[in-house]
């Protein structure tokens, strides 16, 4: 059984999304700590009704990154944490953040940190990924769950899901039935890493049941 720590900035519903899949026994692992850094954030209130250990550890105003980092770090060490889940994480995590949870024997040479973003990444990375999916008129969209690098959201692929852009969407309706895929294939992306059947080659990530990259798992 796998040790999670969460990151999360803002109303953590992936974080519920996780803590649900643990409780429900489809994620081989539990939640360990949430490390919040906006005072305020619901996703500390989830934590506490979960009855997770979370930490806040505000970063407004905070010009040493890696120092930052080391100490976001030194919490998760200390919880034992196995896995790194950025659960709507507004920060970009540092090298020295990285290399703390880079590939070791027990997770089979995958990486440590992994995240969801509101887009098929490539396309839309950053900031309103659904403002942007709109604004260029796509007829798909979706979401992605991705290793972590040292860029803006361009880590290996791990699964992807595809959701239509409907006639009539705006960004909080694009978005709603985004976030229901996001909750569906987080878990089952933290699930394969459970499981150690996920593996990394440059940017190729397969899962050893022979499927490599999926961009969807049904």
């Amino acid at each position: 059984m796998i040790r999670i720590g969460v990151l999360a900035s803002g109303s953590g519903s992936n974080l519920q999304a996780l803590v649900d899949a643990a409780r429900d026994g489809r994620i081989d692992g539990r939640i360990a700590t949430v490390v919040c850094n906006v005072p305020g954030a619901r996703a500390l209130e989830r934590a506490r009704l979960a009855g997770i250990p979370a930490e806040l550890l505000p970063s407004k105003g905070v010009a040493d990154r890696d120092a930052y980092d080391r100490e976001v770090v030194a919490r998760l060490h200390a919880h034992g944490v196995d896995l790194v889940c950025l659960a709507g994480w507004m920060r970009l995590v540092t090298p020295a953040f990285l290399g703390a949870f880079a590939a070791t024997p027990e997770s089979r040479g995958a990486p440590r940190v992994m995240n969801v973003h509101p887009a098929l990444l490539p396309a839309f990375p950053g900031l309103h990924a659904q403002r942007q999916a709109l604004e260029y008129g796509v007829r798909f969209t979706g979401c992605t769950v991705h290793f972590v690098d040292a860029g803006t959201d361009t880590g290996p692929v791990i699964v992807q899901a595809a959701v239509p852009v409907l006639p009539g969407d705006d960004e909080a309706s694009l978005s709603a039935r985004i976030l229901v895929e996001e909750h569906r294939i987080y878990p089952l992306a933290v699930q394969w890493f459970a499981e150690g059947r996920l593996s990394v080659e440059g940017r190729h990530v397969s899962v050893r049941d022979g499927i490599s990259s999926p961009t969807r798992d049904r």
